[in-house]
């Protein structure tokens, strides 16, 4: 297998389009673009765009970065791309309600944390970190009208969650399809020759493509891949449903998250999130079909993407971190401490100004499973008492030690 072909089946490898017809299409797109840019001696200019609806970058981020760190393996340029104005639209497409209009200064923030965490996937020398809203925001209304000339409503209404909702009479505001208009402009704006995306974005990707045609630039290839679903083992992973895995968590957080996913989707994180290779992962869904304990694979899973993220020396230690913790429930060695400066604390307030829970719904959520312990007993209302030392335990593998101050 030469070069090209060696890099079409890895960049193809996972992708998803609902369409086999699609998927050879762009395989044989992708293929004729390798091998033009290797005769004009250039890479290619790929790119994947990020909506920063929360501060966080979550494992099912990962996907589509790890493709785009592929690209850097191979020499092409790589775009990481902030949407810091796309995310004031709210895209339809992942969702069956409308989002809610993301305030302009709560996307400035969470822009700053991602392309820091960005960077435990990609390449930071090797790539180009843009904001669309310097050139989206800078469109002039007859710029908006001339770019809607390239579309009809019927179009947009083939999307099923556009068309349930319109069948259900459910609003459908009209900002939501001028999204795949903005999206379009990007490919535009940065003259893509490929973007990476989600599966249900295949149609503003597809937008893209046909602006590019309209502005007199080739067509660029399309790759989507499929969502990741969350440790619950059913809804696509998300902070705000809280089945998320962040990339930042500490190494036994994540690894102790991984090794609580569901059997039955730990094939999907395989093929999605590591590197092992096509006739290993066939191997190890044989051994799932045939009935293995799939304790010793998820470690592996587990192993594996903290590896990624970290090292795999940390890796290591949140192995054993969880075998101490979770399999033999001891309290682990060394334990981070908070000050607390108050005997009877909101304890929802408590775990989310020390990051023991993501937002006060999340705590709540948490109390109410019986997931928060002190001193290993369960918390059942939210105003507690706490003494110096107290062990403050959130699910199976958080720990803190309370340290009384000013009281």
């Amino acid at each position: 297998m030469d070069s090209i072909d060696k890099q079409v089946s890895l960049y193809m490898q996972g992708s998803e389009f609902g369409d086999p017809q699609i998927k050879e299409m762009m395989a044989g797109e992708l293929r004729q673009k390798l091998i033009e840019a290797r005769d004009e001696g250039r890479p290619l200019r790929i790119y994947c765009g990020y909506d920063v609806t929360a501060p966080d970058i979550h494992l099912g981020h990962t996907i589509t970065m790890r493709k785009l760190r592929q690209f850097q393996d191979f020499g092409h340029d790589v775009t990481f791309l902030i949407g810091t104005f796309t995310t004031l639209i709210g895209d339809p497409s992942d969702r069956d309600e409308a989002r809610s209009e993301a305030l302009q200064e709560q996307v400035k923030k969470n822009a700053k944390t991602y392309a820091a965490q960005a960077f435990k996937i990609l390449d930071p020398q090797k790539t180009k970190v843009r904001y669309n809203y310097d050139w989206l925001s800078k469109l002039s209304f007859a710029d908006v009208i001339s770019m809607a000339s390239c579309f009809t409503v019927q179009q947009f209404l083939t999307r099923d969650r556009l068309r349930n909702r319109y069948e259900k009479n459910d609003p459908i505001w009209l900002r939501e399809l001028l999204y795949p208009l903005a999206q379009g402009y990007d490919a535009v704006t940065l003259k893509a020759d490929v973007q990476i995306g989600a599966t249900e974005q295949l149609f503003n990707l597809m937008a893209g493509r046909r602006l590019q045609e309209a502005f007199g630039q080739k067509p660029q290839v399309c790759i989507t891949y499929p969502v990741l679903v969350g440790t619950d083992g059913v809804q696509r992973m998300s902070k705000s449903l809280g089945n998320y895995i962040g990339v930042a968590e500490p190494p036994e957080q994540i690894y102790g998250k991984v090794m609580s996913i569901p059997d039955g989707v730990m094939m999907q994180y395989f093929e999605l999130l590591t590197d092992v290779p096509d006739e290993e992962l066939k191997d190890i869904k044989n051994q799932l079909d045939n009935g293995v304990n799939p304790m010793d694979l998820k470690k592996r899973l587990a192993r594996d993407i903290v590896t990624q993220l970290y090292s795999q020396k940390e890796a290591d230690e949140a192995g054993k971190h969880f075998s101490k913790v979770v399999q033999k429930k001891e309290v682990p060695d060394e334990i981070p401490t908070i000050n607390v400066t108050e005997s009877n604390p909101d304890i929802r307030r408590l775990l989310v100004a020390n990051k023991l829970a993501g937002s006060m719904s999340e705590a709540v959520r948490l109390i109410n499973q019986g997931a928060v312990k002190i001193n290993g007993e369960k918390v059942t209302g939210y105003n507690v008492q706490i003494k110096n030392e107290s062990i403050i335990q959130v699910g199976k593998r958080l720990f803190v030690k309370a340290i009384i101050t000013d009281i």
